[in-house]
């Protein structure tokens, strides 16, 4: 096998793709249109409140599944909440680091029962407008706390992730939205990056929504994704 195609197999497993669609037709065509070309899914709350877990455990039939629902609550909810993520099956979840290091402990030790899924925090949201410096010193901080807790990573943007790594190690899971290329319009996101500069800044996953559900093809939009991230891996 051609060593790019070799480098594209292995970022598609790097690649999350953000089912945000609103009924389940729409989210299995979508499924259907990516095939192999990714090796995860996404199913935030507007999915998961419209369809359920029966969609997600369909989607996880196919596809890695990060359920993204990102609970905060009091410690005992939340675990409970980890744990029913847990018996669905799915491969991540995440919860808001800003609930505290009880909160986190207590969604570690739910997860720990389920050692194929990955427990993650949210450190700032990549449509929070505070300022840049003060965005990395905020993640920073919530990402030693979760790594404290027991958790397996976290989510920032592109521009925290090699912060990350460099104080919490390279094992330590970085998972990065906000993904724009191509002069794609940002929305919501006040910090983006495109593919490449998100590899190479140390994202270990990419969540890419928009660009690759409203492009003219999906997969295609998928596809030079993948070569974008293929062309800084090491």
């Amino acid at each position: 096998m051609p060593v790019a195609m070799m480098q594209n197999d292995l970022m598609k497993n790097r690649l999350m793709v953000a089912l945000d669609v609103d009924h389940r037709d729409a989210a299995l065509a979508m499924r259907d249109q990516l095939g192999d070309a990714v090796g995860w899914l996404k199913v935030g709350l507007r999915l998961f409140v419209a369809e359920g877990p029966d969609l997600v455990r369909n989607l996880n039939r196919s596809h890695k599944l990060f359920l993204d629902l990102k609970f905060h609550d009091i410690p005992n909810t939340v675990a409970q909440a980890v744990e029913s993520a847990g018996g669905l099956g799915v491969d991540m979840i995440n919860v808001h680091a800003g609930g505290g290091e009880e909160m986190l402990k207590a969604a570690a030790k739910a997860a720990a029962s389920y050692p194929h899924m990955k427990l993650i925090a949210v450190t700032v949201l990549t449509s929070d407008p505070m300022p840049k410096e003060q965005a990395r010193i905020v993640a920073l901080e919530r990402a030693r706390l979760a790594q404290d807790a027991g958790l397996a990573g976290i989510v920032c943007s592109v521009h925290e992730a090699a912060a990350i790594k460099q104080a919490c190690g390279s094992d330590f899971i970085t998972v990065t939205p906000g993904i724009r290329w191509g002069g794609q319009d940002t929305q919501d996101q006040k910090r983006v990056a495109d593919p490449a500069s998100a590899i190479a800044g140390g994202s270990d996953y990419l969540v890419v929504g928009r660009p690759i559900l409203h492009a003219a093809s999906p997969r295609d939009a998928a596809l030079e994704a993948l070569a974008m991230m293929a062309s800084v891996a090491a």
